[in-house]
């Protein structure tokens, strides 16, 4: 990010602009919509301009700039439409203290205007650093199109009415009166009475939010999926903006927490396989302890929560501390894998069944059919398999799996990071070693990359 979004207070400050042509008007339509004191400085202005002038909404100078004229201004457009009259006025206004954008030139301006959707004073502004500034347009014409233009008017009430709602606790209670308040009671107030029947909907909705009993505490238990945030669920993206604490586990990516409520708190609860971690009791006493308080909260989990996730034991805790839950399921690593691989986890006359397998924990291994595994054309999906890779591999072999059976090694699945390692049965170790792997990673056995397998299968052909 090389430009810091922020919203500057200019009512009562001074912006200049230098220039009256279109691009001058283009930018002064903009600055209008402000409580800032305007000063154009043109020799030559548009008629547009000196209507502007005649009206109020701007004084104007009838001359090139000068020095002196930016100063105390907190910013300054240059908007000359030449280049060597741009450069000028910007290093006078650079010299005098005002931050200074050059219209059309991003590399020398100290800041940019971005698209703008107004209803004042909600105002949602969209920039792309200059990059794709038709799909800046696009989603503003999107945003548009979504708002209401009552938005303004309610949030104007709304911020006169703020003291009152004070009565009402911090955190929870409070969000949900105003969550009521603008999606709900508001607008039906200003479609069935106009602006006078906001306030009186404002004072009953207060009332009957104060005499309500207090919100009982809830549980979503959510799957964050592999780690690309695009793959997270409408569902999982709702639990997120409404949660008052998000508890997480290590495998969660920075990317998906950002999308938590500013205000949410975010509790590390990561496990880690054969290293320190968080007890499992704990973290079961930690979603209690929250929810008990009556907080909102989302457990959320790297894939679905129902695989390899310890879902059991945190709906048991759940459910003897009389807590309601919610279970959202999310794309779990085996079916984000095998996308990425161009393959498909089961296939007609291949394998109809597929096994997901932790490696996590071998000590169940011993009673497990790797008989049947080891059978031609069975398909497994080993997760969390780097550290017992050479146990799974000496099982299967042992029990007459061909060496040749190709293995399929996708680490980071589905992020920037991600990598695919194809290798065979006998190969699989040294290959996990030699790889070197620090992020999470899955692993096919049975399956190749499209490309590897149809590459092999050429091979066998001219064979």
């Amino acid at each position: 990010m090389q430009h810091f979004p922020i919203f500057l207070a200019v009512a009562g400050r001074r912006i200049v602009l230098s220039g009256g042509g279109d691009a001058a008007m283009a930018k002064l339509r903009l600055l209008m919509k402000t409580e800032a004191r305007l000063t154009v400085i043109a020799a030559d202005p548009s008629p547009e301009i000196h209507r502007w002038a005649s009206e109020g909404k701007l004084r104007l100078v009838r001359r090139a700039m000068q020095p002196g004229d930016a100063i105390c201004a907190a910013l300054f457009y240059a908007a000359n439409e030449d280049d060597v009259e741009d450069a000028r006025t910007a290093a006078i206004a650079h010299a005098e203290g005002a931050l200074v954008n050059i219209v059309d030139n991003l590399a020398d301006s100290q800041f940019i205007t971005p698209a703008i959707v107004d209803r004042d004073p909600v105002t949602v502004a969209i920039g792309t650093e200059g990059a794709a500034p038709v799909l800046a347009r696009a989603i503003k014409a999107d945003i548009e199109a979504r708002l209401p233009q009552s938005l303004g008017l309610l949030a104007r009430i709304g911020k006169r009415f703020r003291h009152a709602v004070e009565v009402l606790p911090m955190g929870r209670k409070r969000r949900d009166y105003w969550a009521d308040f603008y999606f709900n009671a508001g607008p039906k107030a200003f479609d069935d009475k106009g602006e006078s029947g906001v306030i009186p909907a404002l004072e009953t909705l207060l009332d009957d939010h104060i005499t309500a009993t207090d919100t009982a505490g809830h549980v979503d238990l959510v799957g964050a999926g592999p780690g690309d945030p695009e793959l997270l669920t409408l569902k999982a993206r709702n639990a997120l903006d409404k949660a008052d604490v998000v508890i997480h586990d290590r495998l969660v990516t920075s990317e998906i927490l950002e999308l938590a409520r500013r205000e949410a708190v975010i509790i590390d609860a990561g496990k880690e396989g054969f290293g320190t971690s968080m007890a499992q009791e704990d973290i079961d006493a930690l979603i209690v302890e929250h929810a008990q308080q009556g907080h909102h909260v989302v457990r959320l989990k790297a894939g679905d929560p129902t695989v390899f996730g310890r879902l059991d034991e945190e709906l048991a805790a759940l459910e003897t501390a009389d807590i309601s839950y919610r279970i959202i399921p999310g794309i779990t690593a085996a079916s984000a894998a095998v996308a990425q691989i161009g393959q498909s986890l089961t296939k007609r006359h291949r394998n109809s069944a597929v096994r997901l397998i932790t490696g996590h924990d071998t000590k169940g291994y011993a009673d497990h059919d790797w008989k049947a595994l080891a059978a031609p054309g069975e398909v497994a999906a080993i997760y969390m398999g780097k550290k017992s890779a050479r146990f799974i591999q000496g099982r299967l072999l042992m029990h007459g799996a061909d060496p040749a059976t190709p293995v399929t090694i996708i680490e980071n699945v589905s992020r920037a990071n991600q990598r695919i390692i194809a290798t065979t049965l006998a190969e699989m170790e040294p290959t996990m070693t030699n790889a070197a792997l620090t992020g999470p990673a899955i692993t096919f056995y049975g399956l190749a990359p499209r490309d590897a397998a149809a590459q092999s299968l050429k091979l066998r052909e001219f064979a």
